[in-house]
């Protein structure tokens, strides 16, 4: 009863996970989903600049800290480890779900392109970003990613063991090609607002102070085989590969 019960825990967590990824592209988009991050009545503009910081500040929060080597030990004295990734991916979609629900708008125009290529052309940027955050999960195994691997194996009395490190396709041109798409999405959009500016500069800022984190515990976890990929690939940015020893 026990593995069936992690087992649904797992598939719930991550159906929730995936309708709020999928809520993501029409709120950042401003297409299809009923709130985005330009509906809504205006604020004032204190009120809104205060309201999203904080709705960005505890999904960074909750996304980092819980990802954490040392709070994952301490979290699972309490929280059966098997469902340790769905409780995370649980809680991150929450606090998504929050963040959309009391979103501010602040509509105020920072550039609105009309140029019959510029349009789009930052649609099919918009679009591969998001194409490329969902490829380069199933790269690294996207139900390990999500949790679902872990009640799966357990469901079926299988010991658990991590993919490991991959270094295949996209990850051989970048370390982190899921941020790199998240940052494509983010910031490609033929209409800019002062909150779209805010999500985009808050988010791109979190990326990068969240990767000096996760890189450290890389190196903590692989040694010598991360510090010689991260000596080779760049972080977000495609540049030529390094040879090793150059």
């Amino acid at each position: 009863m026990a593995r069936t019960i992690a087992l649904i825990y797992g598939v719930v967590s991550y159906l929730l996970f995936f309708v709020t990824f999928l809520y993501a592209v029409g709120f950042v988009g401003g297409f299809v989903v009923p709130k985005t991050i330009d509906s809504g009545a205006p604020v004032p503009l204190t009120e809104a600049l205060l309201v999203n910081v904080v709705l960005l500040g505890i999904f960074a929060l909750q996304h980092s800290v819980m990802a954490r080597p040392g709070f994952k030990r301490w979290w699972t004295q309490f929280v059966p480890p098997v469902i340790e990734r769905s409780t995370y991916v649980l809680l991150s979609s929450l606090a998504l779900i929050l963040l959309y629900w009391q979103w501010r708008a602040m509509p105020e125009v920072i550039w609105d392109v009309q140029h019959a290529l510029g349009r789009p052309a930052l649609w099919a940027l918009f679009w591969l970003g998001w194409g490329i955050v969902l490829i380069s999960t199933f790269l690294i195994s996207h139900f390990d990613l999500f949790g679902l691997r872990q009640v799966w194996m357990h469901y079926r009395s299988v010991d658990y063991v991590p993919v490991g490190f991959r270094k295949i396709f996209l990850y051989r041109f970048v370390r982190h090609p899921i941020m790199l798409g998240f940052i494509i999405a983010f910031w490609a959009t033929p209409h800019m607002s002062v909150g779209h500016l805010l999500f985009a500069a808050a988010t791109t800022a979190y990326i990068f102070i969240a990767l000096h984190f996760e890189e450290r515990d890389l190196v903590n976890q692989l040694g010598v085989v991360y510090e010689e990929y991260r000596a080779q690939v760049s972080m977000i940015i495609p540049l030529p590969r390094k040879d090793k020893g150059t």
